[in-house]
C-alpha cells in the first residue's frame, strides 16, 4: 500500500496530503496569499503527523507541476526535491490542470469538453481543453480571452470552463454551450490517484533535472 506525500502551491491556496494507495488519510490547506515559503513545512510537518506517517515511510513525493504561480511552483519543487534527496524517494509531478480536471469530471454529462483556467495577468489565463477520460484534446497554452475564445469546441459540445480564471471567461462568452463552475481550485487532496498511477508506472522525474512548467517567463514587478 503505497504511501504518498501531495505538495500543491501553484495557486493562492497551498496545500499538503498524505494519501495510502489512493485513501486520502490527512490534508491541510491555506487560503493566505504569498504564504507558501513560510508555512508549506510546517504544515507538512503536521499533516504526516495526524496521518501518523514518519517521511521515512513514505513511498513517493508528488507535487503539481503547474502551471501557475512562478514563485509558487519553485517553492513547492525545491520543498518536494529536498524531501527526495534527503529520503532517497522518488518524485512525482503533476499537470496543474489536468489535478483541477480530476475534481469535477465525474460530475460532467457525457461528452462534455472541461477547460481548467488559472489566472494570469490582465485577460489571460492558462488553460487547456480535457474530456471525461482525462485526455488532452487542446494543448496548455497561455490564451487571452475574448468574445471568439472556444468557439470551436463550444460549437459542438457542452464546456465546462473552471478554475480561478474562470471569471474572464465569463465576462465575454455568452454561449449556450458554456458552463462556468466555482470553487475549483488545485488541492493536495485529489493528487493521490493521479501520483499512484505515474507511480506504479514508474513514471517518476529525473530529481536533477526536473523543472516546473512555468508556461512563461517570470515577470519581475517594479515599484512606482
Amino acid at each position: 500500500m503505497a504511501l504518498i506525500l501531495s505538495i500543491e502551491t501553484s495557486a493562492k491556496a497551498g496545500s499538503v496530503a498524505v494519501h495510502q494507495h489512493q485513501e486520502l488519510l490527512a490534508t491541510m490547506e491555506l487560503h493566505i496569499g504569498q504564504s507558501h515559503a513560510a508555512q508549506l513545512a510546517p504544515m507538512i510537518n503536521q499533516v504526516l503527523r495526524i496521518a501518523g506517517v514518519d517521511v521515512a515511510a513514505l513511498d513517493a513525493v508528488a507535487v503539481s507541476a503547474g502551471p501557475g504561480s512562478y514563485t509558487g511552483l519553485r517553492i513547492g519543487v525545491s520543498t518536494a526535491k529536498g524531501l527526495c534527496y534527503a529520503n532517497s524517494k522518488p518524485l512525482i509531478a503533476i499537470d496543474t490542470l489536468k489535478l483541477m480536471v480530476a475534481q469535477i469530471r465525474e460530475f460532467a454529462p457525457p461528452g462534455a469538453l472541461l477547460c481548467p483556467m488559472i489566472d494570469a495577468r490582465r485577460m489571460e489565463v492558462y488553460c487547456s481543453v480535457f474530456d471525461r477520460n482525462l485526455f488532452e484534446v487542446m494543448t496548455v497554452e497561455a490564451k487571452v480571452i475574448d468574445e471568439h475564445s472556444f468557439a470551436d469546441q463550444l460549437e459542438n459540445y457542452k464546456v465546462w470552463f473552471f478554475g480561478d480564471g474562470v471569471d474572464k471567461c465569463k465576462a465575454v462568452i455568452h454561449h449556450s454551450n458554456a458552463a462556468f463552475i466555482n470553487g475549483v481550485y488545485p488541492r493536495a487532496a485529489d493528487m493521490g490517484p493521479l501520483a499512484y498511477d505515474k507511480l506504479v508506472n514508474n513514471q517518476a522525474e529525473d530529481l536533477v533535472l526536473f523543472e516546473p512548467f512555468y508556461l512563461k517567463q517570470f515577470q519581475a514587478k517594479t515599484s512606482v
